[in-house]
């Protein structure tokens, strides 16, 4: 299993949002590029970035993404606003390692099949799940899909992985969350990467241990402290039959 670091980016600045709420940020007053080079230090070889402006339709973080990829020397995979065949292409072509599509996939499937044809190995879909149903537009829209049936409908595409956010979990519960990514885990033949459930290196350790997880993506709990990259990536990175291979 691997831990992906993630630096979630608004308005320039590294921030974490309170149940996706695009007004409700957490700010970190640190330098996105400066973090994201330590995180490299620390061991990452992969690294996450969002960016909420391009969510919303409201400006992007380019420069400073395009900054990270060149200065870092690690894997990049780029979400937010990636909405076309040909924006998924452009960060490709701008050194992204891959792309992270999420409401594309819900309102154009075919797009992301499409994609995933022409970029094999290289976009990554994202499940974004509230109270038992996919949602769309920054977490704003819920969707009629059921995550498992989502998940289905790209079984048959060359995608490079898929990560599920449960939303529930930012106001605590994390059993319910291990039981739905396991799951979800189950009925699809690619890696699958758990977000937004990591607090601890317990929960790391109950992720790995799990058999069928790819990987977590990590972000808040970096940045407060509350898990040192480097001791996540050992815990991570310790044996375990069988892991599935996401790079």
């Amino acid at each position: 299993m691997i831990v992906i670091p993630t630096i979630e980016l608004q308005n320039g600045r590294c921030v974490s949002l309170r149940r996706g709420k695009l007004d409700d940020a957490e700010i970190w007053h640190v330098d996105p590029v400066e973090r994201a080079a330590s995180f490299a230090e620390d061991g990452a070889e992969w690294l996450h970035v969002t960016d909420f402006d391009a969510v919303a339709d409201d400006g992007d973080n380019r420069d400073l993404i395009q900054r990270i990829i060149r200065e870092t020397g690690v894997s990049v995979q780029v979400a937010g606003g990636i909405r076309t065949r040909e924006r998924a292409a452009e960060w490709l072509d701008l050194g992204a390692a891959r792309v992270v599509i999420g409401t594309a996939a819900v309102l154009n499937p075919a797009m992301v099949e499409e994609a995933a044809k022409y970029h094999p190995d290289m976009v990554v879909l994202a499940v974004d799940v509230f109270q038992g149903r996919v949602m769309s537009q920054g977490w704003r829209e819920t969707s009629a899909f059921e995550p498992a049936d989502f998940i289905a409908h790209f079984e048959t595409a060359p995608l490079a992985g898929i990560i599920v956010t449960d939303i529930d979990a930012d106001v605590g519960d994390t059993d319910a969350t291990l039981s739905l990514i396991t799951a979800l885990a189950g009925c699809t033949r690619h890696p699958l990467i758990g977000s937004g459930m990591v607090r601890g290196l317990d929960d790391i350790s109950r992720l790995k241990y799990m058999g069928n997880i790819a990987g977590a993506i990590v972000g808040r709990a970096l940045f407060r402290r509350q898990i040192d990259l480097a001791e996540a990536l050992a815990v991570a990175a310790a044996p375990r039959p069988r892991d599935p291979a996401f790079i």
